[in-house]
């Protein structure tokens, strides 16, 4: 068991530097043309990446919530402040798994944004005027930001993110207390925060087997990261070698 204290201090810390990352007047690399191209054509990417596990109802929910809840590219600036808004209150109502999840969370959209923005300041200096983000350009820009120990800590924070939601499926109370805060919780402006504890809960129920689940994930994003750091001309699978994820007649 993690001390309530230490708990309190992880959020706290993971939560200022969420904060940090996002804010523009502190972090400039928020206004680079290339960061909101790149971010689409990365959750274009991994929807194609979880197209398996998307075909399967058992596992459609989980994959979905992963794709739009955990490493997609939405915008969890509101979710994170209702955390910091009721931190103390959570800390006394929620089991230790959903809220070693939510700062495990936290901390993967922290290391997630990072990323991009690294990506994009290397993007604009190998492609300051284009329209086309493609896997050679994507891989360039990845291997010059490089940081290999950290890429798989980032995909290790997706399977503890996974494993935290399995273990609350499996305690009691847990969805009782969910049902049960969601009013409260909306009455007082939390929907966002409510709505990733619900989604993630009710995904992690429907899933069933969340340790095969996760390790297909952590194989498939471990070998991905391996064979992009290598210049593998098609380190994703895919045929072909382009991504969409451009509004038509839009440029960096």
């Amino acid at each position: 068991m993690t001390p309530r204290s230490t708990l309190r201090a992880r959020l706290a810390r993971r939560l200022a530097l969420h904060q940090r990352l996002f804010d523009p007047r502190l972090e400039p690399r928020n206004a680079l043309p290339w960061l909101k191209p790149l971010q689409r054509w990365q959750a274009a990417r991994l929807e194609r990446s979880f197209s398996v596990f998307l075909q399967d109802p058992s596992q459609r929910p989980a994959a979905r919530f992963f794709l739009t809840d955990v490493y997609g590219d939405r915008d969890f600036r509101q979710r994170d402040a209702d955390i910091a808004r009721v931190m103390p209150m959570m800390q006394r109502l929620l089991p230790e798994p959903l809220l070693l999840t939510l700062a495990d969370a936290i901390a993967l959209a922290a290391l997630s944004h990072a990323f991009d923005l690294r990506m994009a300041q290397a993007l604009h200096d190998l492609a300051p005027v284009t329209a086309t983000l493609d896997v050679p350009l994507y891989g360039q820009a990845y291997r010059q930001v490089g940081h290999p120990r950290l890429r798989a800590w980032q995909i290790a924070l997706i399977d503890e993110v996974g494993s935290g939601l399995a273990a609350a499926v499996q305690m009691p109370g847990v969805a009782r207390l969910l049902r049960l805060s969601r009013l409260p919780a909306r009455a007082a402006g939390l929907g966002e925060l409510q709505g990733f504890l619900e989604r993630g809960f009710a995904a992690f129920v429907a899933l069933g087997d969340a340790r095969a689940f996760l390790d297909h994930i952590r194989v498939q994003e471990t070998r991905t990261m391996q064979r992009l750091f290598a210049g593998a001309p098609d380190p994703f699978g895919f045929a072909g070698g382009v991504v969409s994820a451009w509004p038509e007649h839009q440029q960096p």
